[in-house]
Formats: C-alpha cells, sequence, structure tokens
C-alpha cells in the first residue's frame, strides 16, 4: 500500500530573485562547469546547498556540509525561503523535447511526501543496484540539513489514468510556477490544497506499488537517516514526485559506460578477445550504430564499441529476458576486462556518460581507453524486473527530462 502525504514545503520568495536563477539539476547530474554557473547566477542559488564546493582548509566545523546547513538556515531566517502557511500536493507538468527523436512531449507528476519504507515491505520497488559514495554523501549532507531540496522520481500503475485527470483538473488554471531550465524542459506547478481532491488521491494511491525510476541513492539514504532517528516524525517520509507508469511522456535515454586509467590495455587485444566470444561488427559512424539498433532483433543483444581505432558492434544471442546492460557487465566489463561488481560500485576505471556522440567523444580525445554504448530500456522492461524483485546494473536507465531541485524543500525536522 502506498502512503502519500500532502507537506508544507518551504519554497524561494520573490525575496530570492526569479525562479530560474535559484534551481539546479539534481545533484548527481551536476558538473564542475554548471555548478560554477549556478554559483555565478544568485547567491541563493540551490547548489550552495546540495553540491557546494569543496576547500583544501575544510574542517569538521567548516566543510561543505556545515555551510550547506548554514546557507539553508540562513535563507529562511532571511525569508529568502518561506514555508507554505497550509498543507498541500503539486502538480508538476514537464514540456520538453526528446534528445532522440526531437518529438515534443509532457509528462504529469504529483509531488507528495511518501512513506519511507523497506523494500522487504513490497511496495517500494527498486530496479538498480547503487554505488557506495553517493550515499555516503548524501547521508552525510542530510544529517547536517535535516532537509531533501529534491524530489524522487517514482513510478505508478495507473493505466486508466485516474490520478492524471485529476492533475489535469488542477493544470486548468494558470500556472504559479513556470519556469525553463538549460535543456529548454518547460517546468510548471500548481499547488492542490482542496482536502477532497488531495482524499480522493490518497485513496487511488492506497493500492500501489511504487517503482524508483530516479534517485535510488536517495532514497537508500532516506532509509538510513529513518533508521538512524527512529523518533524523529519526519524522517520518516520524504519528498517524491510520483508519474504514470503509463504516461505516453515517459522517455529513458540510454547512460553509456566510458573506460579509463586500465594499466596495459590494448584495442587490439581487446578486439580479439571479443571475437572470440562475440560477433564483432565494424561500423562507420555513430548514424551506423543507430541504424543497426533500429532494426528490430529482439534475439540479438547489440553492445556499440568505441575504440580510438573506429566504432564496433557487438553482438551475441540473446537468453530468455536478459538486458543488453546487464551482458554488458557481466560478460564484457568482468569476463574481457576484469572489472568486478566492486570495481563498477565503487566507481574504479568507470564513468557513465549521456549521450552517444559525448561518449565517443571521451575516446577520441584520449580522456578514455574506450567506451560502451547502449540502447535506451524500455520503460515496460524495468517495470517487469523491479517488480518481480530484480535489480539492473547501476546507471542502467536515464529518465529525461530530470526533475527540478529547488521547486519545493522539505525539512524533517
Amino acid at each position: 500500500m502506498a502512503k502519500i502525504f500532502p507537506f508544507q514545503p518551504y519554497r524561494y520568495t520573490q525575496k530570492a530573485g526569479p525562479l530560474g536563477d535559484l534551481v539546479t539539476q539534481p545533484y548527481d547530474k551536476i558538473t564542475p562547469e554548471m555548478r560554477a554557473r549556478y554559483l555565478a547566477l544568485s547567491p541563493y542559488n540551490l547548489v550552495r546547498v546540495i553540491l557546494g564546493e569543496r576547500f583544501p582548509s575544510d574542517s569538521e566545523t567548516d566543510s561543505v556540509y556545515t555551510r550547506a546547513a548554514r546557507h539553508l538556515n540562513d535563507w529562511i531566517s532571511s525569508a529568502v525561503l518561506a514555508q507554505d502557511a497550509e498543507p498541500g500536493m503539486f502538480a508538476c507538468f514537464q514540456e520538453f523535447s526528446s534528445p532522440d527523436t526531437g518529438e515534443r512531449l509532457l509528462r504529469k507528476g504529483l509531488i507528495a511526501l511518501g512513506a519511507v519504507e523497506d523494500y522487504a515491505e513490497g511496495t517500494v520497488h527498486r530496479h538498480e543496484q547503487t554505488l557506495s559514495g553517493p550515499k555516503q554523501d548524501r547521508l552525510e549532507l542530510l544529517r547536517h540539513t535535516h532537509a531533501h531540496a529534491g524530489q524522487l522520481f517514482m513510478l505508478y500503475p495507473d493505466p486508466l489514468g485516474e490520478i492524471d485527470r485529476i492533475l489535469d483538473s488542477v493544470a486548468q488554471a494558470a500556472p504559479p510556477i513556470d519556469v525553463t531550465d538549460e535543456y529548454r524542459a518547460v517546468h510548471r506547478l500548481w499547488k492542490i490544497s482542496d482536502p477532497l481532491q488531495i482524499a480522493r488521491i490518497q485513496q487511488l494511491m492506497a493500492d500501489k506499488r511504487l517503482l524508483i525510476a530516479d534517485g535510488h541513492h536517495r532514497y537508500e539514504t532516506a532509509l538510513a537517516f529513518r533508521n538512524q532517528n527512529p523518533d524523529l516524525e519526519g524522517a520518516r517520509k520524504v519528498m517524491m514526485t510520483f508519474v504514470n507508469l503509463h504516461s505516453e511522456g515517459l522517455r529513458i535515454l540510454a547512460t553509456h559506460r566510458v573506460v579509463h586509467g586500465l594499466g596495459q590495455f590494448d584495442a587490439g587485444a581487446f578486439l580479439s578477445a571479443a571475437g572470440q566470444r562475440f560477433q564483432v561488427t565494424p561500423l562507420e559512424s555513430i548514424e551506423a550504430l543507430r541504424r543497426a539498433w533500429a532494426e528490430e532483433r529482439p534475439e540479438a543483444i547489440r553492445v556499440g564499441v568505441a575504440l580510438s581505432g573506429g566504432l564496433y558492434l557487438l553482438s551475441a544471442p540473446r537468453e530468455p529476458g536478459a538486458l543488453d546492460v546487464s551482458f554488458l557487465h557481466q560478460a564484457v566489463l568482468d569476463g574481457l576486462l576484469g572489472l568486478d561488481e566492486a570495481d563498477v560500485r565503487e566507481q574504479r576505471h568507470l564513468r557513465y556518460v549521456r549521450g552517444l556522440d559525448a561518449a565517443v567523444e571521451q575516446v577520441r580525445s584520449g580522456a578514455a581507453q574506450l567506451a560502451f554504448l547502449l540502447h535506451p530500456v524500455p520503460v515496460s522492461e524495468v517495470a517487469r524486473i523491479a517488480f518481480a524483485g530484480g535489480v539492473m546494473p547501476q546507471k542502467s536507465t536515464d529518465f529525461y527530462p530530470k526533475l527540478l531541485s529547488g521547486l519545493t524543500i522539505y525539512r524533517v525536522g
């Protein structure tokens, strides 16, 4: 049973300036260049809280975490942030163009609090493994700030679209919040204060299972924080955006794997070893890879490989239910390169990159030794695996666009 609740978030006031100068992409999507730009936009930009600068002089009393808490408290005391007077939920619509096709799409979501529950209880389901470093970092931040500034992205099955119809009715009015992010995605927000609408949404959600689309590290951080603070009522809930699993606006992009820093790596030897196990086909361009993926071949696993000498397609027979990303991790990263689960979990020799061109460019520029290029996983496959109790390798999916951080902020105590 999914338990969701209205809440009284802290939100930026007019005193803070234009909202577009204040909100950010999720912390794990912020590059050093993006952080520098965010810092320059406004002294109240949320990046100072969720991903502040680190300095050589940092200490226990003056660190990225203590500064984050100080910024948050100062902004509240100076009315840069103010808490809503009454509880509510929020309709959050995102209008965007798909990076793969250019198609203009609309994704509808509901911002509310959700109960923090163990996976074993069967309500919240994960679909990816997590990395230890990000969880340790997010837990330290939560301990200092007692705040969630970004929503977890949760999917729920509602094939009849009953909750979406409520959101559509709320969205008939002009949106009080309308902001465009750096990827030209438009984010619009409407508050739902009507107790009858809130109660109906809670009723409709009560029989739903929830699937974490984005935010596995932050959800498991919330679990750890709840367990460490059993007397803190607010720690039993976390801020979420709920999106219908059957929404036409749901899009997943692939997250490619870029490998670097391998000792004595030889591209020719890698291709020779791969050719003994799989079919290896040279490709003339990234477009040729896209054309290969466009051919329906459900019986075959197909993974692109970028090396300094060119592009290739690795192909192998698909076992029932097998995913390209799982094949890559087991048969290639571990089987050919010797990168085991611990290496992947700790991100040794491995980076995750969005965009085929960006991944290939890292190899061409010499920043990486090779890149593995993946076709996006269908949403239906993600749901099938997660609801059956399975998990996919880390960073198997990239739901697009991301939810902006800073539209609403939930303080746990």
